[in-house]
């Protein structure tokens, strides 16, 4: 069966509950949590990226999560909350259905970077050239 790219974010957007920011924040505040920023190297480096955020590309995301790949990385782990965030919404449903599929039980979208930056949210700030 083909999908199409809004059956696929429906399908996404049903698995994969959006929080607010400030649900965010709060999950943030209890611990064993994961902030995942799933958007290409190019807008983190415009933007900056939510305060401990691990920036891992929607491309990488499988291999990063899968502890049986190579390119695992160790600061995923199933027993952690996993909050998502890209742009707009979009790719971290899609990433946050995927994680879902893995075995990740606690996964959720906040949505944009705009919206947290927008909420008063921590930013690291990205690193200015030259210095």
């Amino acid at each position: 069966m083909l999908l199409t790219v809004k059956e696929m974010l429906e399908a996404a957007n049903a698995a994969v509950p959006k929080i607010s920011p400030a649900q965010a924040q709060e999950m943030i505040g209890k611990g064993n949590v994961l902030v995942l920023d799933v958007r290409d190297a190019p807008e983190v480096e415009k933007s900056g990226k939510i305060d401990g955020a691990l920036h891992v590309s929607r491309g990488m995301l499988e291999f990063r999560a899968d502890p049986a790949s190579p390119y695992h990385d160790k600061k995923f782990s199933k027993d952690k909350t996993v909050i998502l965030y890209c742009a707009s919404g979009g790719r971290a449903a899609l990433a946050g259905k995927v994680l879902k599929d893995m075995g990740y039980g606690q996964v959720y979208n906040i949505g944009g970077f705009k919206d947290w930056a927008d909420a008063g949210g921590a930013i690291e700030k990205p690193i200015e050239p030259g210095m």
